[in-house]
């Protein structure tokens, strides 16, 4: 079966793909809300239902929190040799708020100039449907997938999937496939296919630093009384070097130097530093001196401060040494930095540069997940890349993430299988944002880029 023959009919049914992306755009399956459990199961059963009219083995399976849509398509004469595939996405949603800067209403998804508006447009149920999508053109063109095909639709994404793992782990056997592919990246710019083959890992903690037993007035202890505030900034002072190189000791064990093949690819990219930056006000590089801004995003690990406060931040002024201060930090990892040791390391050097009479406390749930690298050789993205290729007309860049998507190592560690992460959004996408978008020309190029990748799959 030719797979141009399969792009046509792809091509031929796309307002009706269109239509059903409206249909799931329209139920507000908001995850992290217990208000809209019932709109989750309501996206679960739709999704079930599409799937089971396709041929596939479809259900939703109940978790301790949303439920866990899994369907399963194996072609007629398949056999051991044949590839199986995993495709992951997620069906619920961000919330909408603030919702008084959406131009339209969340759930009431509008096409305008070539670009379909909604919550979940681009994160993730347009990005989902091209899955979907792509299987119905196979089957009504060919009467069959040609490969054996899983399907693993979570909600609870949005809401750090906690149900995830222990589903994987209890459902192992049936969920191991040769490989995943995971819709849920974003081309180069909007007529370059991209792969995406790095995501940093990350950690997370937070600290209470104490000083004195109450707030105190300042002009009576001012001086002699230790600051929390004061020690807590000497701690972020602390965190990095004139270069901007974390100053932990250890923190780079495990970070590799970029490969030289890769560097060049990513020098030989068009990415225009000043354009990047500007666009949020910024005009010059805070990172680590040495590396360009796309390694010190996607190559290079970082130590962030994400959140400090204390004592008075009401109007006008309270003269008061506060008693407490907090903050939050978060690492970036890259390579094979171990979390649970960037962790001890950092709660190591914060003690090491409180202030005398200021105590530090931890969250006692800090942690985090290592960062995931798939091989640029690897045969699954190799046919990735080609297909997209042929549908886009352009050399597929295979690129990094500053994000971290811990569903990859989970597919890793717990099934034993690679993803290749292929997605078709935006930077400009606002994604958990007010206005979120999807264009038309991801929506059905995305479409074809994965009839294309399935029909890749089956040589």
């Amino acid at each position: 079966m030719s797979v141009e023959k399969v792009v046509g009919a792809a091509e031929g049914a796309f307002e009706a793909s269109l239509g059903r992306l409206m249909q799931l755009l329209r139920i507000p399956s908001i995850s992290t809300d217990p208000a809209y459990a019932e709109d989750c199961a309501k996206a679960a059963a739709w999704l079930v239902k599409e799937l089971s009219a396709l041929g596939f083995e479809a259900s939703s399976r109940a978790t301790p929190g949303r439920p866990m849509v899994v369907a399963h398509y194996t072609p007629k004469g398949a056999d051991a040799k044949t590839p199986h595939a995993l495709f992951y996405g997620h069906y619920d949603v961000q919330p909408v708020d603030p919702i008084e800067k959406w131009h339209t209403k969340p759930f009431e998804p509008v096409l305008k100039d070539g670009k379909l508006y909604g919550r979940g447009t681009a994160d993730d149920k347009g990005q989902l449907m091209t899955f979907v999508e792509a299987a119905r053109a196979w089957i009504a063109a060919t009467g069959s997938l040609p490969i054996k095909a899983t399907f693993l639709i979570e909600g609870e994404e949005e809401s750090g999937s906690p149900s995830l793992i222990p589903f994987l782990q209890a459902n192992k056997a049936e969920l191991s496939c040769d490989v995943a592919f995971v819709c849920d990246t974003n081309m180069w710019d909007e007529k370059t296919p991209a792969i995406t083959t790095r995501l940093r890992g990350l950690v997370h903690e937070e600290v209470e630093v104490t000083g004195p037993a109450i707030d105190l007035h300042s002009g009576m202890y001012g001086g002699p009384a230790t600051n929390p505030i004061r020690a807590l900034s000497g701690l972020v002072a602390a965190l990095h070097d004139k270069n901007s190189k974390v100053t932990i000791p250890g923190f780079y064990d495990g970070v590799a130097a970029l490969p030289k093949p890769t560097k060049k690819q990513w020098a030989s990219l068009k990415f225009s530093e000043k354009k990047f930056l500007s666009a949020v006000g910024l005009k010059s590089s805070a990172g680590e001196k040495g590396f360009s801004v796309l390694e010190q995003i996607w190559a290079r690990p970082t130590a962030e401060v994400n959140g400090m406060w204390g004592g008075y931040t009401g109007a006008g002024t309270k003269t008061v040494i506060p008693s407490k201060a907090f903050a939050k930090f978060t690492f970036r990892l890259v390579g094979k930095q171990n979390p649970q040791k960037i962790l001890k390391a950092f709660q190591a050097f914060a003690k090491k540069h409180m202030m005398k009479d200021a105590k530090i406390k931890f969250s006692g749930h800090g942690g985090g997940s290592p960062a995931s690298e798939i091989s640029e050789g690897n045969a699954y993205i190799q046919k990735s890349a080609a297909a997209l290729k042929a549908e886009w007309g352009r050399e597929t860049v295979l690129m990094g993430s500053g994000g971290s998507i811990p569903i990859v190592r989970s597919f890793k560690d717990i099934l034993g299988m690679d993803s290749v992460l292929v997605g078709f959004g935006l930077n400009d996408d606002a994604i958990h944002s007010p206005n979120e978008k999807y264009n038309l020309s991801s929506f059905q190029r995305g479409i074809k880029s994965w009839v294309r990748i399935i029909g890749a799959l089956a040589q």
